[in-house]
């Protein structure tokens, strides 16, 4: 059986096969700061190997789902990068992500933003709550939407309307994002996690073998797209990272102020 007593920021609960993750930083919107991403990078391969689970639902704390990278973690990163998520941890949480057999549901109790919103979209099937808004403001901060974003925006919305979203970085409400494809289905915030759970409880009760290597066939093309795009995708944002204007927007969010960009 796996021992999942040493996650701080997730919150496990497993009952019926079903194990329910919850991200749990809710008095910062569930952001993401280093210690989190570690756990996220864990959290994937235990229940992947756990036999004692069929799916896999993640949800957030709180008001939000994720509300992407922290930016106060960002902040402590421009004077010491020790602090930053290495790239190979960017990289190794979506690869495990689609190490999971079994099926993933996401259910955005809120905003999903940024890595938020990319692991979400990297889940099997989402599910959204009516106030919930979801997008990719990576180059709001001065950064390239490298840690997953460039994949799989492009492959739910096509590229014109994915260039459109990943260049503003505007997010953009449940009721748009289920209509342009982007979750299965949106509902009230109050039947949010109680359909989410009916959807998991009749997948842990069907056909395990099928679901999994159903899901496996269709990933094939997704694993395509991770290999082709992730690792350049998060070579520039790597680069990003060191930029002027990531600087400039890291201090302007801190100093509640709009940033001024010099393209450097």
């Amino acid at each position: 059986m796996v021992d999942y007593g040493c996650y701080r920021y997730i919150k496990v609960e497993r009952e019926n096969r079903i194990a329910l993750l919850t991200l749990n930083r809710p008095e910062v919107l569930n952001a993401v700061n280093m210690e989190l991403h570690v756990e996220l990078e864990d959290i994937f391969v235990d229940v992947a190997r756990d036999d004692e689970v069929n799916v896999v639902v993640l949800t957030g704390a709180g008001r939000a789902f994720c509300a992407g990278g922290d930016i106060k973690a960002m902040q402590e990163g421009l004077t010491d990068p020790r602090v930053r998520v290495p790239l190979t941890g960017a990289r190794r949480l979506i690869h495990n992500m689609l190490e999971v057999e079994q099926p993933i549901i996401a259910a955005l109790n809120g905003d999903a933003v940024g890595l938020g919103a990319t692991m979400a979209l990297f889940c099997d099937i989402i599910y959204a709550a009516e106030n919930a808004r979801i997008g990719d403001p990576h180059v709001l901060v001065g950064l390239v939407a490298g840690d997953g974003g460039a994949v799989i925006w492009p492959m739910l919305v096509g590229l014109p309307k994915a260039k459109e979203l990943l260049l503003t970085g505007d997010l953009i409400g449940a009721t748009e994002a289920e209509r342009i494809g982007l979750v299965n289905r949106v509902v009230p915030l109050g039947e949010l996690l109680p359909t989410a759970m009916a959807l998991a409880q009749r997948l842990a009760t069907g056909p395990s073998r099928a679901i999994r290597w159903t899901k496996l066939a269709i990933n094939k093309r997704l694993q395509d797209e991770v290999n082709l795009i992730l690792d350049t995708s998060l070579a520039v944002e790597g680069l990003s990272m060191v930029t002027e204007d990531h600087q400039e927007a890291v201090r302007a969010f801190i100093e509640k102020r709009a940033p001024r960009f010099k393209g450097m």
